[in-house]
């Protein structure tokens, strides 16, 4: 494995994950042990120092690297590469007293106490020197160590800040956002309430006993968090380099985490990680997986190439509302979603369970009981060696015909919008319905932002794209009009990028490419609905209830697809359609149900010809990925449900051409419970 690679091309799947020595370190048998069972479940890279700058500087200055170096060369001689991780998400009790500055002040203007993890200003000139300080000796030592593949940037950014120091860099960061002072109250419409301000100097940030309804300043807030915890990431890694580091960088991101824009910070390192914790078993596990898979598209699609699953758990957590353990399969299951979504590694979190503190009964590799006969340890081992057998889907990528557009800022937002509905907008799952829509039918979708690029697919779906930003219209515009199909949702093209509200019309932008111009909206009480119906005399009866939005356009070119069934509104378009171009563009009116997803895209996919994955209509509770290499198309066929699951003529068919690698077909056309089969296809 070489450190230049930067890319991630190495062998094989990197399994294994968090492992805490520092905990053990007076129980030479433990770590001996450890050693041996890592080993012995097929582990091959694990992550370390994330949380031991204690350990590493007990005192300022004195600095204990040789333990660290202990492990990491053992590890390596016996095979096990490691992702060393600076520890700044966690620092030491002394710095914390002798530096306050480096404590968060809270909106209300209190300064927090040691506590917890992320308790730190990243503005802190203190803190930002500190850190250095200690990844550069991190660096000195393991830069050019055989044994370090990647360096993992401190640990699930989060938070913010509202000290002095953060106030004054806001402000700086609004100057250069900003023409002049006017600029500024022009952009925030601070002519309402008169919240006119006089000069930068006055501006304060979002507070619960000060200013949050200047939804400008909300938005701008938001956004500077996310720049300023960027820039703190960026003077990690830069501090690293300096020091003579050249393995690539990462930080774990996390689940449909609504803090920071990760398309921001996924520039400031080279690799893209996440960690992955569903709710297995809290609702139907295909459920389950299309939610989780997302996430998996969302994080691949940051940097469009191969990903990391930074964590996930072996068995159950001891965070979750409630800690359900996984039923015997569904590891392997998740596992190898992870790889068929784009993932080079199965990581977890943990090698060997804490005895105290917080996550003293979070899933392990090693529990407290501390043998290897273990049901869950026997899964892992399992894993392990499936993982060891296919190498070389390591470094391949993925290729989708379809992208749905989730766009953080858009969110922020939108839920902050004071509009037709305060009490849920239900943006996640609508994105959710319509991702789980697509993939039903055996697509891979890349789940993007507003940044991203949008040539090279064939469908692209907007939902709820509320507020504009990087241009989005026009690239809209022109995929539909180089022949694209587009869905474009209710409560789309409302606001600019300052949350400002367009005029002359909205969708803004879109009313010539969907035909139609939305002129009101109706939010629906809880447990009020409508329906979606065929068009009267037109004999397909096709009816889809519809809830908490409702959209009313005038159409000027739009066809109707389908309509109201009731209320003053009723025979009022509910579903469009309209050619612009080479392409055609869809408006969907109203807050529908996955069943109206299922059928739009199904009859979407047939009449534009793209086609999936695998022929013939597929089992519920399947879903179908593909990674691909120059020479072949690696198939991921996984059923989510406990028992056996029929597959169709067409799609046995198109199994049949390639080779099976993983799991097996069984009698009648059957794929087993939990089971994922894995097809290599030469492409050539």
């Amino acid at each position: 494995m070489r450190k230049e690679q930067m890319d991630m091309k190495h062998a094989g799947i990197w399994y294994g994950g968090d492992y805490y020595p520092e905990q053990w370190l007076n129980h030479p048998d433990i770590l001996k042990q450890d050693m041996d069972y890592m080993k012995k479940a097929g582990i091959n890279t694990v992550t370390m120092g994330m949380f031991a700058w204690s350990f590493l500087e007990p005192e300022e200055g004195r600095y204990e690297l040789g333990w660290l170096k202990e492990r990491v060369d053992e590890l390596y001689q016996n095979g096990i590469y490691t992702i060393m991780g600076t520890p700044s998400g966690a620092r030491p009790k002394w710095l914390s007293d002798k530096y306050p500055e480096v404590l968060r002040v809270d909106d209300t203007g209190r300064r927090q106490l040691f506590s917890g993890r992320h308790n730190h200003c990243f503005t802190s000139p203190v803190y930002r020197e500190k850190v250095k300080r200690i990844n550069k000796k991190l660096a000195e030592e393991f830069a050019s160590h055989p044994g370090v593949i990647m360096w993992h940037i401190s640990n699930e950014y989060g938070g913010e800040c509202h000290c002095s120091l953060c106030q004054k860099a806001f402000r700086l960061w609004l100057k250069k956002k900003y023409d002049s002072i006017e600029d500024l109250n022009r952009r925030w419409c601070t002519a309402f309430w008169s919240h006119i301000y006089q000069s930068f100097d006055q501006i304060e940030s979002p507070s619960s006993i000060g200013e949050t309804m200047v939804h400008g300043l909300n938005l701008d807030w938001k956004r500077f968090v996310t720049d300023q915890t960027a820039d703190f990431a960026l003077w990690e890694v830069n501090s690293l380099k300096e020091a003579g580091a050249l393995q690539p960088t990462t930080t774990n991101l996390m689940y449909d985490f609504k803090g920071l824009n990760y398309q921001r910070l996924a520039q400031t390192v080279d690799v893209i990680s996440w960690d992955s914790y569903p709710l297995w078993h809290k609702e139907k596990e295909v459920l389950t997986a299309r939610d989780n898979g997302m996430q998996h598209d969302f994080m691949r699609s940051l940097k469009r190439k191969p990903f990391l699953l930074m964590e996930s758990c072996p068995s159950s957590t001891n965070w979750q509302g409630v800690s359900r353990l996984k039923k015997p399969g569904i590891l392997s299951l998740a596992s190898w979603q992870a790889v068929a979504h784009g993932s080079d590694s199965v990581l977890y979190f943990q090698i060997r369970q804490s005895r105290g503190c917080s996550e003293k009964f979070h899933g392990a590799v090693i529990d407290h009981y501390g043998g290897s006969d273990t049901r869950v340890f026997g899964e892992i081992s399992q894993i392990g060696k499936e993982l060891s057998c296919l190498e070389e889907l390591a470094g391949t990528g993925v290729k989708s015909k379809a992208a749905v557009i989730y766009d953080v800022e858009n969110r922020w937002a939108m839920e902050d919008a004071q509009g037709p509905r305060n009490n849920g907008l239900f943006y996640h799952e609508t994105c959710v319905k319509i991702y789980s829509a697509i993939k039903k039918l055996g697509f891979n979708v890349d789940v993007v932002t507003m940044d991203s690029d949008l040539s090279g697919y064939q469908m692209v779906a907007a939902p709820m794209i509320y507020l504009y930003r990087s241009h989005i219209h026009e690239k809209l515009k022109r995929f539909v009009q180089d022949g694209g199909q587009l869905m474009v949702t209710y409560w789309s093209g409302i606001v600019d990028e300052e949350d400002m509200c367009f005029l002359g019309g909205v969708p803004h932008g879109l009313t010539e490419v969907l035909g139609l111009r939305s002129t009101e909206i109706d939010g629906l009480y809880e447990g009020d609905c409508n329906y979606m119906v065929s068009l009267p005399g037109n004999g397909e009866g096709k009816r889809f209830e519809c809830r908490n939005l409702c959209d009313l356009v005038s159409l000027s070119g739009a066809a109707p697809l389908l309509v109201y069934e009731k209320d003053f509104y009723k025979g009022y378009p509910a579903l469009t359609k309209n050619s612009y171009g080479k392409g055609t563009a869809y408006y969907v009116c109203a807050d529908a149900g996955q069943d109206f997803y299922d059928d739009f895209f199904h009859n979407l996919t047939i009449e534009a010809g793209i086609k999936p994955l695998l022929e013939g209509r597929l089992p519920e509770e399947l879903e179908v990925s593909s990674r691909e290499s120059e020479r072949y198309e690696y198939l991921f066929i996984q059923n989510y449900s406990e028992k056996a699951v029929k597959l169709g003529e067409k799609t046995l068919s198109c199994i049949e051409e390639g080779t099976i690698l993983a799991g097996k077909i069984i009698e009648d056309g059957k794929i087993n419970g939990y089971e994922t089969v894995i097809v290599r296809k030469d492409v050539r």
